[in-house]
């Protein structure tokens, strides 16, 4: 079974119409695709979803849906913007937006006690080292507790079905600042993944990283996934795809890393709920 469940259209910040994506994911043989556009914020950006596109959007999407239903299932997901007091209850997003499943995300982290954002992500990691000295003093273990506090708020105070691309604060590290391996890192990986366990929230094995050449392994990283392995938490393989030819690029190196950590199957949603399929050899 081939699936992606994180897709990005025009409709966020993907480069083309959602029936790009359909018609290609058709010609690769997918079984499964999802859209997950970045959930709408409260603030002039690039990359969210835009409220007064809403009506269109639901009408798009229940078209397609039936339009291709012989050929291929569709679902509606979100990727949910999690910023403190700022971002929208996840759970009234999702019924206004009549969405299939959440993941839940972290881009923009929150200092306490200032309104500023930390821009984590994107094409440029000077903006990252920016945010890191102007919001944190450049204080890099500051910095990454802050993203892992955001992500275990998100997870203890909103309903999510599946946490995206969980390590991605390493991305514009490139080995610069802190090490994976060291104590005060592994404690906040494991604190946030005991809070996954507790709540059977989904993993996602994000391969973005690989294909755009900012990561020498998925989000996350090997390290994590034989403590995913250990703690019995179930994962799912996506692409997080911004352009249509990318829905299933660096698949093969995601599965492997999955199989050489021992885990031997992943999640798909299935319209009334979710199903384990095996990694086949």
């Amino acid at each position: 079974m081939l699936t992606n469940h994180h897709t990005h259209s025009l409709y966020s910040d993907g480069s083309s119409q959602p029936e790009d994506y359909i018609l290609e994911a058709i010609a690769k043989g997918f079984d499964i695709l999802g859209f997950s556009e970045h959930s709408p914020l409260p603030f002039e950006n690039k990359f969210s979803f835009r409220q007064e596109n809403k009506d269109e959007y639901l009408v798009l999407m229940q078209t397609l849906k039936q339009k291709y239903a012989s050929q291929i299932l569709i679902f509606s997901g979100m990727e949910m913007d999690y910023i403190p007091a700022i971002s929208e209850n996840f759970i009234k997003i999702k019924t206004e937006y009549k969405l299939d499943y959440l993941i839940g995300s972290i881009h923009l982290v929150k200092p306490q006690n200032c309104d500023d954002l930390w821009f984590t992500d994107g094409p440029d990691f000077e903006t990252y080292d920016l945010g890191l000295n102007e919001l944190f003093g450049g204080d890099i273990k500051k910095a990454v507790t802050a993203y892992y506090h955001q992500l275990n708020e998100m997870i203890e105070s909103q309903q999510i079905d599946v946490v995206g691309h969980l390590d991605k604060i390493k991305m514009h590290n490139r080995n610069r600042f802190f090490s994976e391996d060291e104590h005060w890192y592994t404690l906040l990986v494991n604190e946030t993944l005991e809070l996954i366990q507790d709540r059977d929230i989904i993993v996602e094995i994000n391969t973005r990283g690989i294909y755009k050449q900012r990561s020498e392994t998925t989000f996350p990283g090997f390290s994590i996934l034989k403590l995913l392995k250990a703690l019995r938490i179930p994962v799912m393989v996506n692409s997080d795809a911004h352009k249509p030819h990318e829905l299933d690029l660096s698949f093969d190196q995601g599965f492997l890393l999955l199989k050489q950590a021992g885990i031997n199957e992943v999640v798909y949603f299935k319209g009334n709920g979710w199903g384990f399929e095996p990694i086949l050899a």
